[in-house]
């Protein structure tokens, strides 16, 4: 079924970009999605947080802005699911256009502006959900007009509390203006405080207790990433997620649309992904838990990200161009890297290439060079973006 749903991406292809999304999530709610039935390997199981996730594949954020169709995403192959960004009132986004496929660069580029129905369309649709699919996650953001971020931030935490997972705190659209600000690390860390205490306060209240997860950019300079970890760490926040969209275009991109002002996704984006999921271990050694997203297209792409430090990833902009069929191939190629290399399972291999020993091969894993299939080399953190895209550096978007 999945194949069939691939095959109709040319034909999504030739709509406006928006309006081909929007047909998705409406072919979703009609139970019109692919479904994966085929069992999981056994390998791919893993439990972050006290979480258990039948595979570490995870739709990102950004696909199911008003948390439509998590289940459906779900069915279709994917171990969590992300739904959002929503903020306590609702709000139209940037102008039309704002979404801009880059063929030619297997990426994206959006400016919606954290477009959202509100909180309380959201809540509604979350509460009546039947639990069981796998962990489902809230993506929350501050509305624009917002003169007081923090309490957006404590709103939202208060009201998904009880019918959430997780929790995802996005401070990193570039698409908000002055929402990065939030990632100073003193304004940060007054952020991340009442985050914690909002979330403290409702799980009192409701008996469940959601991790917290800050999602950062990858376009901070110098050691300020390694600041934010530090930041985080010292909030007491659960997990990283790394990386948000990025502002800058970088080199080797050829598509005519890469000029739209807005926040890259996708294959370019991959290589700046590494290198921060990489620092990111490398500062907290583990001591929280990462999701790693940013232009993962491959199951090769997603072992390399968890051998960096994500103990999970989630992808999107990559079905955009090979359809919903890549989540079950992404699966099933992460699963033969991992048995390839003599993992008995995902949390063996996270932060193996970021200095993290490894545990003791399982007896019956095959040497390397006797192992089945093409080796790819995982790029060092330092030399990622020329391993991946060789020649060229990344400019600035102006």
């Amino acid at each position: 079924m999945a194949d069939i749903h691939s095959s109709l991406m040319p034909f999504l292809r030739m709509l406006p970009p928006e309006a081909s999304h929007r047909l998705a999530i409406s072919a979703l709610k009609w139970g019109l999605g692919p479904r994966d039935r085929s069992p999981d390997d056994p390998v791919l199981a893993t439990s972050v947080w006290g979480l258990d996730f039948r595979n570490p594949v995870g739709l990102a954020a950004g696909f199911d802005k008003g948390a439509e169709v998590p289940d459906a995403m779900m069915a279709a192959g994917f171990g969590f699911a992300e739904a959002g960004t929503v903020t306590p009132l609702p709000q139209p986004g940037n102008a039309r256009p704002r979404l801009f496929r880059l063929s030619a660069d297997q990426a994206v580029i959006n400016r919606f502006g954290f477009n959202s129905d509100g909180l309380e369309p959201f809540v509604r649709r979350i509460s009546q959900r039947r639990r069981g699919a796998g962990p489902f996650g809230a993506n929350i953001g501050r509305n624009k007009s917002s003169s007081n971020g923090a309490a957006d931030y404590e709103t939202c935490i208060e009201a998904v509390t009880p019918h959430v997972d997780f929790i995802v705190i996005n401070i990193s659209s570039p698409n908000t203006p002055g929402l990065r600000a939030m990632q100073e690390p003193e304004a940060l860390s007054r952020l991340l405080a009442s985050a914690v205490a909002a979330r403290n306060r409702a799980a009192a209240g409701c008996g469940r207790q959601p991790p917290l997860v800050t999602k950062i950019s990858p376009d901070l300079a110098g050691n300020e990433l390694e600041e934010l970890a530090d930041v985080a760490l010292d909030a007491g926040v659960d997990g990283l997620t790394v990386v948000n969209t990025t502002v800058a275009r970088p080199g080797g991109m050829s598509d005519p649309g890469r000029h739209e002002a807005g926040g890259l996704s996708g294959a370019p984006l991959f290589p700046m992904a590494i290198d921060a999921v990489g620092r990111v271990y490398g500062r907290t050694q583990g001591r929280i838990p990462i999701i790693g997203s940013g232009g993962i297209a491959s199951g090769a792409e997603a072992y390399t990200m968890i051998r960096a430090g994500a103990s999970l990833i989630q992808f999107y902009t990559a079905m955009v161009f090979h359809g919903p069929g890549l989540v079950r191939q992404i699966k099933s190629d992460l699963a033969r890297h991992l048995q390839r290399d003599g993992f008995a399972a995902v949390a063996d291999a996270v932060g193996t290439d970021a200095g993290r020993k490894r545990p003791p091969a399982r007896p019956d894993a095959p040497r390397p060079e006797e192992a089945s299939g093409t080796r790819i080399p995982v790029p060092a953190f330092a030399g990622a973006v020329a391993a991946h895209y060789p020649g060229e550096g990344a400019e600035a978007h102006p």
